[in-house]
């Protein structure tokens, strides 16, 4: 039986240590929101243009939106206030080079996507309510600029579905295939642990 695959070697990866507890809920809250803001803007089409369902819709993903910034700021704020657990067993350096790229592009994502959906929104002349604020318009009405805005936006937004299925893809390689731990790092409670 391979080394990593043993029941001694499956239990210490099981059992070894996570992130912070905070951070991992700041992680799993931080996907919620994702999924909503997501789900909102591919699921507006249930409602004609100019409908006030239309309109809900796109006021939650603006909301929820400016919410995934503000969490990201605090996350970026316990991450760098926290110790990262090691990888058990550890990983090539390769394996290590790539993980911190695509954390480095999902961050740069979860603070693109809103700033660049709260300029576009701004010069459309239009307002950013952040429960139940509203956030000034850092950008005067310029229809041009907006749609510009708009279009990087949605291919950032695009690019976001690939990151974070590599992402998630990622972790179920290292839990099933590698069996380390670097998936039962994040998970919540006492989960995973024997």
């Amino acid at each position: 039986m391979d080394k990593l695959t043993t029941p001694t070697s499956r239990t210490s990866t099981l059992s070894s240590p996570r992130f912070a507890a905070g951070l991992i809920g700041l992680h799993w809250l931080t996907l919620l929101l994702i999924a909503a803001v997501y789900a909102l803007m591919e699921f507006k089409g249930i409602y004609p243009k100019g409908s006030a369902g239309r309109e809900a819709m796109a006021q939650w993903h603006f909301t929820l939106g400016m919410t995934v910034l503000a969490v990201t700021a605090v996350r970026l704020l316990v991450r760098l206030g926290s110790r990262r657990p090691p990888i058990v067993p550890p990983s090539p350096r390769w394996q290590e080079l790539l993980a911190g790229a695509v954390t480095v592009l999902l961050y740069g994502l979860m603070i693109a996507l809103p700033v660049l959906g709260w300029l576009a929104v701004s010069a459309y002349g239009e307002h950013v309510s952040f429960w139940g604020l509203t956030l000034p318009s850092p950008l005067a009405v310029d229809k041009t600029l907006a749609h510009d805005i708009k279009e990087v936006h949605e291919t950032l937004a695009e690019a976001g579905y690939w990151l974070i299925g590599l992402h998630a893809a990622a972790a179920l390689f290292h839990h099933y295939l590698l069996h380390d731990n670097t998936l039962v790092r994040m998970l919540p409670g006492r989960a995973g642990a024997r």
